[in-house]
């Protein structure tokens, strides 16, 4: 069993304090899976884009989408450690079926965001991206509503958007200006 010690400020001595229940502590966390949109393609094939919390990522999915938004490369080792250190993980996918050919599908990362904690208060969200060709039609912010409302939901109400100047657009002043909610520009 772990312990603790609490220095008490009154005395030379130590009090020893049970650490509270792993039960509670470690609540498994059911993973979000929404369709956001469907539509139908120019060629006939069909098209969903997937809001997914559960995490599953691949590292060269993930640094082909950070090509596509022009920024730098991080060491594959240093990519996955930064998803499997994170408190949420959450990605867009597009689903799209072929109309042609029955079964087939190709799925694409267009989106990411992660979120770090400290699981009592705290997160920050990091590395918000979306694929350049599918920018401009709300699903940043649509992903960003899901990652608060996921963090909110694990009541984790202290949340900040850590960003660079071009990640402004993602900083909703209907989310961010919430109070617990804020938004830091580098």
């Amino acid at each position: 069993m772990l312990l603790f010690h609490r220095f008490l400020k009154t005395s030379n001595s130590t009090e020893t304090v049970e650490p509270l229940s792993t039960a509670l502590e470690e609540e498994e966390i059911v993973p979000e899976e929404l369709v956001l949109l469907e539509r139908t393609l120019p060629d006939g094939s069909t098209e969903q884009i997937l809001f997914s919390s559960a995490g599953d990522i691949d590292v060269y999915d993930l640094q082909a989408l950070c090509d596509k938004v022009g920024w730098p490369r991080r060491p594959l080792t240093k990519i996955a450690a930064s998803l499997r250190n994170s408190y949420l993980v959450a990605t867009l996918h597009s689903i799209t079926r072929s109309s042609e050919t029955e079964g087939e599908e190709r799925k694409q990362l267009i989106g990411m965001a992660r979120a770090t904690s400290d699981h009592a208060f705290n997160a920050t969200i990091w590395d918000v991206l979306v694929d350049p060709s599918y920018q401009g039609q709300g699903l940043g912010k649509t992903l960003m509503e899901k990652v608060i409302r996921t963090l909110l939901q694990r009541d984790i109400s202290n949340i900040t958007l850590f960003a660079d100047s071009k990640g402004t657009s993602l900083a909703d002043p209907n989310l961010f200006g919430a109070e617990g909610l804020c938004y830091c520009c580098c």
